[in-house]
């Protein structure tokens, strides 16, 4: 009898404890699916945007593309022309912004992953750089105007590469400084044991590893100033004409897109349309790139 009595409570707190385990098992999995639905709600609701810009860009600007597009300069009104000119200065001006900053960017990110360990330079770096990344394109834009284009009395295309270049530098090192971190120090150990200095070892060893993450972080850089527009009204502002000198007004794409989208010309509209496809297919080509390497460097580590 005693034994029958002791084995029915064991009995009774087991089907106590399997009630309470199947009641949170399946509160989880309540919380779980209401979690996942909102994630996937969430996600279809971006790609519904995004995928009705893309299709409203190919729809306008699609028709607007011809070989005269690449080959003639902007019209005046009531004109047949093309955005060479426009295309030409956005490339010349990205470049120049883009080798411009992305040795200060690397520099600069080599030294918070491998000396900023100790001493206030390190955070102060950290937290000037983290006010760069989120600061308006304009306010850059106004800077450069400041110290240089008001200095030298003219619009020019070096103003407008300075004005990108400082654009591109806080994503260059944010993306270099976490890339590095990436590597394992055992590498940097075995390197040290063989003799080889700190130069050596972060030229060979820290940033041969972390190369395809730099580079997505230059390529990243490279995508946001591509359509930036308010740095250029203040810096390169815009030339009719077709020119390669940098140290005058320099079309650009950005802003012949919004003076010609303001226009009351319906030829203007077209090449509106196609310059604004032109950049966002360029920007949707080198995220896909960037975000690729980005995970061939995450795979191999």
């Amino acid at each position: 009898m005693q034994e029958n009595v002791i084995s029915h409570p064991d009995s009774a707190g087991t089907r106590r404890y399997d009630t309470m385990d199947n009641s949170i098992y399946r509160r989880r999995r309540m919380i779980n699916a209401i979690t996942m639905g909102a994630s996937m709600g969430a996600m279809a609701f971006g790609l519904f945007w995004l995928m009705w810009i893309l299709i409203t860009l190919i729809q306008h600007g699609m028709g607007g593309f011809s070989l005269a597009v690449f080959t003639h300069s902007t019209p005046p009104p009531g004109s047949t022309g093309g955005l060479a000119n426009a295309i030409v200065g956005s490339l010349l001006m990205t470049a120049g912004g883009t080798l411009l900053g992305t040795p200060i960017g690397i520099m600069a990110g080599v030294y918070l992953a491998e000396f900023g360990q100790r001493g206030w330079l390190a955070p102060a770096t950290r937290f000037i750089n983290d006010i760069l990344l989120s600061a308006p394109s304009i306010v850059v834009g106004l800077f450069i105007y400041e110290v240089y284009v008001f200095q030298v009395k003219h619009f020019s295309g070096w103003a407008g590469s300075f004005a990108l270049a400082l654009l591109v530098i806080p994503v260059v090192v944010r993306t270099t400084e976490n890339m590095l971190r990436l590597v394992p120090n055992s590498l940097r150990e075995a390197a040290a044991a063989l003799g080889a200095p700190q130069w050596r070892i972060i030229m060979t060893v820290t940033l041969r590893s972390a190369k395809a993450g730099v580079l997505t972080g230059i390529l990243l850089a490279v995508a946001r100033i591509s359509g930036e527009t308010a740095p250029l009204l203040f810096t390169a502002l815009n030339n009719q004409f077709f020119s390669t000198n940098m140290n005058g007004p320099m079309a650009n794409l950005p802003y012949v897109i919004f003076q010609f989208a303001m226009s009351p010309y319906e030829d203007w509209h077209h090449l509106a349309w196609a310059g604004a496809t032109l950049i966002t297919l360029s920007v949707l080509t080198l995220n896909i790139v960037a975000r690729w390497l980005g995970s061939k460097n995450s795979q191999s580590h």
